[in-house]
């Protein structure tokens, strides 16, 4: 009967504006808390950087290995960052989605009739190919249908730009080397850039100095490498 129903009678504007608004609110609410769980992300990243660059300063000998483990955490910092990028990017999209949503319904209480928005279809398909949204926005997305603010979507299988090209781009030296010059930038004014050799051990001849940067790595690089892992493994979950 319900499916006879809905076949002849057709559905109330005002329930389907509330029922869109309350999806897209939702949707505001969690990438609100998406945003600002990668802020802590980036803090906490931020953070790690500044320690293996005083465990660096502290301990002559392992200067090196914490200099790479700055590095490793700078290229997590630029993936948090166009993390943060694309959650605040899509925020705005969607509240420009339900700004134009309101709009349309208010044109088809006053002409009776409701046009296609281009750009609310545009947003909306971004929008469904974001992780965090894929599945409330696919349901956003019936609904627009349904209503005839939008006209149809593309499947959410597409992949998102950024990522095609983040791989490559996370290992382009100079991105690492700016994040670590913004991050430690108070300690290099003072001291110039990061020393190739550590001061402590400058003093010391160069066969001496070699061999007890081998013994000191040898003996804590793998602890330090589990150490680095484990601190990346609870930044992404």
């Amino acid at each position: 009967m319900e499916g006879l129903r809905a076949l002849f009678v057709k559905p109330d504007p005002n329930a389907q504006m509330r029922k869109c608004n309350a999806l897209i609110r939702s949707n505001i609410r969690k990438l609100d808390r998406d945003i600002a769980q990668v802020r802590q992300a980036e803090l906490k990243t931020k953070n790690l950087i500044l320690q293996a660059d005083r465990r660096g300063q502290r301990n002559p000998g392992q200067a090196r290995q914490a200099q790479r483990e700055a590095r490793e955490f700078a290229r997590e910092l630029i993936r948090v960052r166009r993390t943060s990028a694309r959650l605040v990017t899509s925020k705005a999209q969607l509240s420009s989605v339900q700004m134009q949503v309101n709009e349309a319904f208010a044109v088809r209480r006053i002409e009776g009739s409701i046009r296609a928005s281009v750009t609310v279809m545009r947003d909306v398909n971004a929008l469904v190919r974001l992780p965090q949204l894929a599945g409330t926005m696919q349901e956003l997305g019936t609904e627009l249908l349904k209503a005839g603010v939008i006209e149809e979507m593309v499947g959410e299988t597409l992949p998102l730009d950024d990522d095609l090209l983040a791989d490559d781009d996370l290992e382009a030296e100079a991105e690492v080397d700016k994040v670590l010059g913004e991050i430690l930038k108070g300690r290099m004014d003072k001291t110039g850039a990061l020393p190739s050799t550590p001061p402590a051990a400058a003093a010391q001849p160069a066969k001496e100095q070699e061999q007890h940067q081998l013994e000191e790595e040898e003996e804590d690089q793998e602890a330090m490498m589990d150490q680095m892992r484990n601190r990346l493994e609870a930044l992404r979950s």
